[in-house]
């Protein structure tokens, strides 16, 4: 390829697998740090064959908040030079709005947990109404669970927001959402790449925990201990479990819809069955996939093989 690919992301850690496996090949490729980042809006010419976008919702945990909405102007920027962005602009924009996420799967007319949008904590309790309880109120701009606080009744979320309790994250909006308890106590997470599957594993966790990172799984569903997590540093406390699953067609054939109307080439969506009815509802959206830990033994494949295929096919055309 006549310019090199660039991996454009903000943690240090989650993406080794993924420069191993480019280094392996000798694929020319330039790593872009979005934490201390410049561009020139004047410049004309494309450096970059292809940018990967790896930026993670999260960042603003790490102290990196800063660069979650200059990635959307420098995305933007990219798309109006003609350079492919994987991950590009406005699948970076749904990553990051959980709310717009819901009004995705509307459109599509999939089922997701009844949720009411806010954008000052005071309207929590008004919004909580007609909802089942238990609820969490959940962050827009989220990642690895962070922003979600669950109340067990309006008494406790009315508390919460007279008392100046409810942190609504970074763009003061958040959802208030139905608590769906998860039928044999897992999540189904489907990956997808190039907009089709490419597999799905079922996540075990306690029903409190939030964070359900597959890339931070530390053991199968019977014991057996992953290795080359990403960073797996409480995951056994958090009790994460996983195991490969090939879900029904018909979710595939869903899955594959919403990556095609959110314009995200890489990444999973995350679904449960409600145990309180046995409804099928999709609830996360995400554009930065880890893939699952030790995946080979998981799912029988080197995901980010396949990635690097990806990538250098994207480049090249």
């Amino acid at each position: 390829m006549s310019r090199p690919i660039a991996i454009y992301h903000e943690h240090q850690e989650w993406f080794r697998p993924l420069f191993t496996e480019l280094d392996r090949r000798g694929t020319p490729y330039v790593r872009i740090d979005a934490r201390r980042h410049r561009y020139d809006v004047s410049a004309r010419s494309r450096d970059y064959s292809l940018l990967f976008n790896r930026m993670s919702p999260s960042a603003y945990l790490r102290g990196e908040s800063h660069g979650i909405y200059h990635t959307l102007a420098f995305l933007a920027h990219l798309e109006r030079l003609g350079t492919r962005v994987v991950n590009g602009f406005h699948g970076f924009t749904i990553e990051t709005s959980k709310a717009m996420q819901l009004s995705l799967l509307e459109s599509l007319g999939l089922a997701y947990p009844r949720a009411r949008v806010i954008n000052h904590p005071a309207e929590a309790p008004e919004a909580a109404e007609g909802l089942r309880f238990p609820v969490v109120v959940k962050a827009n701009l989220g990642g690895s669970g962070a922003g979600i606080v669950r109340y067990d009744d309006l008494a406790s979320l009315a508390a919460a927001a007279a008392r100046g309790a409810i942190d609504l994250g970074i763009d003061s909006t958040a959802l208030v959402q139905e608590f769906v308890p998860a039928r044999g106590g897992h999540i189904v997470r489907v990956e997808v790449l190039g907009g089709k599957y490419l597999y799905a594993i079922k996540v075990f966790s306690p029903e409190d925990v939030f964070n359900i990172c597959p890339g931070d799984a530390c053991q199968t569903t019977d014991g057996a201990a992953l290795v080359g997590a990403a960073c797996a540093v409480d995951a056994q406390a958090r009790g994460i479990r996983v195991e490969g699953y090939t879900p029904p067609p018909e979710v595939i054939a869903d899955v594959e819809r919403i990556f095609a109307a959110a314009a995200i080439d890489v990444g999973g969506v995350e679904y449960m069955i409600d145990d309180r009815d046995g409804a099928l509802l999709y609830y996360d959206i995400n554009a930065l996939s880890n893939f699952v830990a030790d995946a080979p033994r998981v799912v029988g494949f080197d995901p980010f093989v396949r990635l690097v295929d990806y990538l250098e096919t994207e480049a090249e055309a």
